[in-house]
């Protein structure tokens, strides 16, 4: 794309075809991506953009062959070669560039229209941008992925509903509790999903009155001390259930840790289990004033939603196939442009010249004629070079070289 040897790669690999471990082997902690970053530039590489994520590692760059940037992929990680072509996907110019629009907006994530990624190929942008390896065209494409996630987001319903657990059972208090935010809320146990329902809780409810307890009381607290709230005893639990609305359990026990005979309250409680395995007993049921969900009930809403979502994957490709239009366009112009001047340049000398030499010989020369047709054939040539350029844009290196030869061209050279 630069000049004769250098191509765009997209190379790396995602949860489509690797598993949590290898993807595991391939990840870039921020240090190995810095190692990279470094490498990269010792070895001559002009531009070169890293994300690693839970569901995915990938480089952006370009290179003569892909395997150079396989090799810094793997130098630093404990992923190896052979492992990585087991999994992997190389993608060159035009499949790389559509790759990452894919991967920015949300269309190749695990969960369809997730957009934290492009928030990793921004700071994979500023990374690069540090280590001066984000050329003209990298930065360009990056932007022209954000704009189009952007599109995405507000005009289609890409991203639309309740997709995560957490978010689900939010969704779910919401819309079965009345005056949510006057309800006494207990989330008892502080994991990964604890946690995340306890942040959109506090964001969506409004509700200061949410209580945690944790078997561990130190981690309840440090959850608590992020968001201002209660902490109680594990020996507290009977009591704190009973003058609870809403109780979340997200523990990690292999047994149940709230079963029937701790509720002695008659009034109305909504029982939420996000355990793997249940942590609730199914005896609880046997009060009246209780309401048991389980993780089950609400992934089926998260399956809904991502159902859902599905018939807005035509409306987003058609925003990416107008920005990477816009992108491409911006590109060949970009290539073209002053091979294209200085063919016009050269024939506007010859057309000089020949009319001169006619003006002389001529007595009835007539000027604007002359002007108007040799004009009109300096731009069908020119445009026939652009529209060769254009349409065979695989072979346009070698044909801008080969246009220089014949017109003996001086151009500035190409960015």
């Amino acid at each position: 794309m630069h000049n004769k040897s250098k191509y765009f790669y997209a190379i790396g690999l995602s949860y489509k075809k690797a598993d949590a471990e290898v993807r595991g082997h391939f990840s870039l902690s921020d240090t190995a991506k810095e190692n990279v970053l470094t490498q990269a530039k010792e070895n001559g590489i002009e531009s070169l953009l890293v994300i690693s994520t839970c569901n995915r590692t990938e480089l952006y760059g370009f290179a003569e062959h892909p395997f150079q940037l396989i090799h810094l992929l793997c130098e630093n990680t404990k992923g190896t070669v052979e492992e990585f072509q087991e999994v992997a996907y190389v993608h060159k110019n035009k499949e790389a560039i559509n790759h990452m629009f894919r991967v920015g907006s949300g269309l190749d994530s695990q969960i369809l229209g997730d957009f934290e990624i492009i928030f990793q190929l921004k700071a994979g942008a500023r990374a690069s941008k540090k280590f001066n390896l984000l050329n003209s065209f990298t930065e360009r494409l990056v932007n022209s992925v954000i704009r189009a996630s952007k599109r995405i987001k507000n005009e289609t319903l890409l991203s639309s509903g309740a997709t995560s657990v957490s978010f689900a059972s939010v969704q779910y208090i919401m819309n079965n509790v009345k005056d949510i935010s006057k309800k006494n809320i207990l989330l008892f146990g502080t994991g990964k999903i604890g946690r995340n329902t306890c942040e959109n809780l506090v964001k969506h409810t409004k509700n200061p009155h949410i209580t945690l307890i944790n078997r561990t009381k130190d981690k309840a607290e440090e959850v608590a001390g992020k968001f201002n709230l209660v902490v109680k005893d594990y020996d507290n639990l009977a009591e704190e259930l009973n003058v609870s609305d809403i109780a979340i359990v997200a523990t990690g026990a292999h047994t149940p840790t709230v079963y029937k005979d701790l509720i002695s309250t008659t009034k109305p409680l909504l029982v939420l289990d996000l355990s793997i395995p249940k942590n609730v007993n199914e005896d609880i049921r046997e009060h009246s004033n209780i309401t048991l969900v389980h993780l089950d009930d609400l992934a089926k809403i998260t399956d809904d939603t991502l159902e859902k979502r599905k018939a807005f994957i035509p409306d987003a490709e058609a925003i990416i196939v107008e920005t990477t239009a816009d992108f491409n366009a911006w590109l060949d112009t970009l290539k073209f442009v002053p091979t294209i001047q200085a063919i016009k340049h050269k024939l506007t000398d010859y057309k000089n010249s020949e009319l001169n030499n006619q003006r002389k010989k001529l007595a009835d020369f007539n000027e604007d004629q002359a002007e108007l047709i040799s004009n009109n054939i300096i731009q069908k040539i020119t445009n026939q070079f652009a529209h060769h350029l254009r349409e065979d844009s695989d072979s346009s290196d070698e044909s801008i070289e080969l246009i220089k030869k014949i017109f003996q061209l001086e151009t500035t050279d190409n960015v």
